[in-house]
């Protein structure tokens, strides 16, 4: 199968213009100039995808997919309260809504041309969504107890459900993890029983300084997380003694950090010091600017992250927080934000952050050997982007184009190794009809 456009982008490379990509099977054969590879390869069958451009697909570094459904439900409320309303909701859901709400999220994921998902889930209706949709992922089972005495069951039927995910039919294409949910909702022992678990390498995801009241909870002892949200989430834990220190510097002391494989997600209140931590241990960050600026949890200090090494990748988060899985509106604002926070003195380029999207997320998630990039030999994750409408010509550089004027409905077309899971509004293993009309079920229980 050869594929041709206007722009393909390798990512790893410049781009070429009229360029193509030769797929067999799964995998990426070849790239180069149209005209030459059509030369080469006189009996492939052409897609010719006109005014566009040919990419690696969005890698997720972030997100929620079982809390689509719950999108625009708690709007205008900063983080702490946002939490707490979302707890008080997400009790109306039944096994099989988290299934729907699941694979709702997977079919705006692949229209999103997103074909790798980093998500947390506590339910698992993630994992079989991605399993289902023909997703890749690494999925992280979600732990969270603040009670010592309950530590051993929650690692036990969290490693259980590790155990199952990575035996199961059709999940090939999805790595299994575990993710401590956060400081304020997780005990001690927990990161250290995590810790010991992933010391294999089993990816390990948390929350991490991700707002202001998490760093309040956690220094001081204050904020909304010691009473409200926190009554909510685990009413039977015992006080909170502040630490005196930052969220970084308190799960330092639980031995997470060491584990060989963690991905620590937002990371908006952090300072040199947690930076020189975070680099020191070759944690990567996933990066969440619509879900941070939207529910005021600040902004991560990405030129200060690159500059120590960090490996950053770009999060969309849950749609119960961002309100969609759009990578393109992600980027759009991450750049914005980044601008006018820093101005000329670090003028953060279209190109890096396409790269953030794409390479650098795979990179946080250490699957850049397979995805993130279009080169010979990886897996054929590859999205054509349509960049001919009226609010996008004339195309000058696609990387301004994209970050600057598409989004997720000028996504053509979505394949993951070499399969077509998405193509003009059709989904080859979704029912999008069943589940726009679950959503508004949904949508009718949640107002209950």
């Amino acid at each position: 199968m050869l594929l041709t456009a206007r722009y393909v982008l390798p990512i790893a490379a410049p781009h070429i213009e009229h360029g193509a990509v030769l797929v067999h099977g799964d995998s990426i054969v070849e790239i180069g100039e149209a005209d030459r590879l059509k030369q080469l390869h006189p009996d492939e069958p052409v897609t010719d995808f006109g005014l566009a451009a040919l990419m690696p697909g969005f890698i997720d570094a972030h997100t929620h997919l079982e809390y689509t459904a719950m999108r625009g439900l708690v709007d205008d409320v900063p983080y702490s309260r946002w939490k707490l309303q979302l707890l008080q909701k997400e009790r109306l859901f039944s096994e099989q809504d988290w299934e729907d709400s699941a694979q709702l999220g997977a079919l705006e994921a692949l229209q999103s041309g997103i074909t790798t998902i980093a998500d947390i889930t506590a339910s698992g209706a993630s994992f079989r969504a991605a399993v289902m949709s023909g997703l890749r992922g690494v999925v992280y089972r979600e732990v969270a107890t603040m009670e010592k005495p309950k530590v051993a069951e929650v690692m036990r039927r969290a490693t259980e459900d590790v155990e199952s995910w990575r035996s199961a039919t059709g999940a090939e294409r999805i790595v299994a993890g575990i993710a401590p949910h956060a400081p304020y909702s997780c005990h001690p022992e927990l990161f250290r029983a995590v810790a010991g678990f992933a010391a294999d390498g089993t990816p390990v995801a948390m929350h991490l300084a991700g707002s202001r009241e998490e760093y309040q909870f956690v220094k001081y002892g204050s904020s909304m997380l010691a009473t409200d949200v926190r009554d909510t989430f685990d009413s039977h834990a015992p006080l909170w003694l502040p630490t005196g220190v930052s969220p970084v510097r308190y799960v330092l002391q639980w031995d997470i950090l060491d584990a060989p494989n963690v991905l620590a997600v937002h990371c908006t209140q952090i300072d040199d010091a947690d930076i020189e931590v975070l680099a020191s241990r070759d944690v990567a960050v996933a990066h969440c600017p619509r879900c941070n600026a939207k529910l005021g949890m600040g902004t991560a200090p990405l030129a200060k992250l690159f500059a120590a090494g960090v490996r950053v990748g770009l999060g969309t988060d849950s749609p119960a927080a961002s309100n969609s899985m759009d990578e393109f509106e992600e980027m759009r604002i991450g750049l914005l934000v980044q601008r006018a926070l820093l101005g000329e003195e670090r003028f953060v380029p279209a190109r890096q952050f396409v790269k953030m999207a794409t390479l650098d997320s795979a990179r946080a998630l250490g699957i850049e050997d397979r995805v993130g990039s279009l080169e010979p030999g990886k897996q054929a994750d590859i999205i054509a982007v349509d960049l001919s409408e009226s609010h996008q010509v004339p195309t000058h550089y696609p990387y301004s184009t994209l970050v600057h004027t598409a989004n997720q409905e000028n996504v053509l077309w979505t394949m993951v190794a070499g399969e077509v899971l998405y193509q003009r509004h059709s989904w080859s293993r979704l029912d999008p009809q069943r589940l726009y009309s679950r959503a508004e079920e949904l949508r009718m229980k949640l107002r209950g």
